[in-house]
């Protein structure tokens, strides 16, 4: 995975009244009865989908650079170390990768492990990178990793685009992550609602490299699963084992990840875990939840003012819901009202702030997904209008969202050169 530090590395850088009324008939039935299929908490039980995702992983960038390329010697180190499944990098934007071959996914299946193939995208050409995704599961894959990063901020249609490709030539039901930034409030133009939304990635794989980004793992989890469950996909974090984060640290971020529901975390990255890492990786007591640590399970705070790609995603969860409303990215009077109307159709408190009730209902309803394409823009018109028979048509929507021009307002995970 071409992480950030990773990139930084020269030697590595290769290659009830009328209101009431109105609003139940804006926004249909209480959530007891909505369509379900969206979002929902996701770290609550354990293995939630019988997957290669649900079995600790190490990521490889250069299988060359891992076990100096052995087969036999990397089933052997992952065997010792509670290792089930290897990510092997596979494709860099429209590129195969040849080290991630039929023949390697075989023999790494002989040796008992599963393999998900991973690949950085760019979003310049979404379709062609879609192919080489495509390419990779075809050679045996049982699962597929995004490495979407700040190339794709901005880029909804490029990412609408990419999805959509690659759905077509793997089906739907194949298992897909994202593996991006954890810090979604950081990055208010990247099209995580792209990614995570219909017909996309079902599995999430948040970055959190605490020692990177300068903070504790406590404060890694409560950072990222804040912003990151509004998404609704099984969270499985990717820890570090680079730039030495210590044995102490790698068995406090597993330990977390119980605490978090069980989904196992992976690691980032092979080539970098010392023997002292990998004794912490398989340790048997770092399986137990912190002590006494109980985790808050909470939604992100949206209301007038707020933009980003949080806001789009409550805008389609809207629109799903029944309001006629643009996907702006920005909270603004129309979706104020909009809310305002959705919490009073459904018991809660009616005023216009989208909280951890809010999204519970909102949650409820699979989220509208527009067509961030130009060519699809008026058919995704006519179909929001169509939700809401006998309302004035909304205007033709644009490529992406407002929010898509924001810069980032920091990154927790710093840019750098690309292998």
């Amino acid at each position: 995975m071409s992480f950030r530090s990773q990139r930084r590395s020269g030697a590595l850088a290769l290659a009830a009244a009328l209101a009431a009324l109105v609003a139940a008939a804006l926004f249909g039935p209480a959530p007891g009865s909505a369509e379900t299929g969206g979002a929902g908490q996701v770290e609550a039980g354990g293995n939630v989908s019988n997957s290669a995702f649900d079995r600790q992983g190490m990521w490889v960038w250069y299988v060359s650079h891992s076990e100096g390329g052995s087969i036999g010697a990397i089933v052997a180190r992952a065997k010792r170390n509670d290792v089930g499944t290897v990510y092997v990098k596979a494709a860099d934007g429209g590129g195969s990768w040849s080290q991630f071959s039929k023949g390697l996914v075989e023999a790494l299946h002989r040796g008992g492990l599963s393999v998900c193939a991973w690949q950085f995208v760019y979003g310049d050409a979404p379709v062609a990178e879609a192919k080489a995704a495509a390419a990779a599961v075809k050679k045996g894959a049982d699962c597929f990793v995004i490495d979407a990063e700040a190339d794709y901020e901005g880029k909804y249609a490029a990412a609408d685009r990419y999805v959509r490709a690659l759905r077509a030539r793997i089906g739907a039901t194949f298992p897909v992550a994202l593996a991006g930034f954890p810090y979604v409030d950081y990055h208010p133009s990247f099209p995580y609602s792209v990614f995570f939304g219909p017909g996309g990635a079902t599995y999430n794989q948040p970055q959190m490299y605490w020692k990177t980004i300068g903070t504790s793992v406590r404060a890694v989890y409560e950072h990222t699963y804040l912003y990151n469950r509004v998404y609704g996909h099984p969270i499985y974090p990717i820890g570090q084992t680079y730039e030495a984060p210590g044995s102490a640290s790698i068995r406090l971020f597993r330990r977390f990840a119980a605490s978090y529901g069980g989904l196992p975390p992976s690691w980032w990255s092979w080539q970098e875990t010392n023997s002292q890492e990998w004794g912490a990786v398989g340790a048997d007591s770092a399986t137990r939840p912190v002590a006494g640590y109980r985790q808050e399970v909470v939604y992100p705070q949206l209301q007038r003012k707020s933009s980003g790609d949080l806001v789009v995603w409550a805008q389609e969860h809207l629109i799903a819901a029944g309001a006629e409303l643009p996907v702006t990215g920005v909270f603004g009077r129309q979706t104020a009202r909009a809310v305002h109307l959705f919490k009073e159709a459904h018991g809660l408190p009616a005023d216009a702030i989208v909280d951890t009730e809010t999204w519970n209902a909102l949650l409820a309803f699979t989220p509208y997904r527009p067509r961030w394409t130009a060519a699809g823009a008026s058919s995704a018109a006519a179909r929001t209008s169509a939700l809401v028979p006998g309302m004035r048509r909304r205007e033709r929507p644009a490529s992406r969202p407002l929010s898509a021009s924001l810069p980032a307002k920091a990154y927790e995970i710093p840019p750098g050169p690309r292998p």
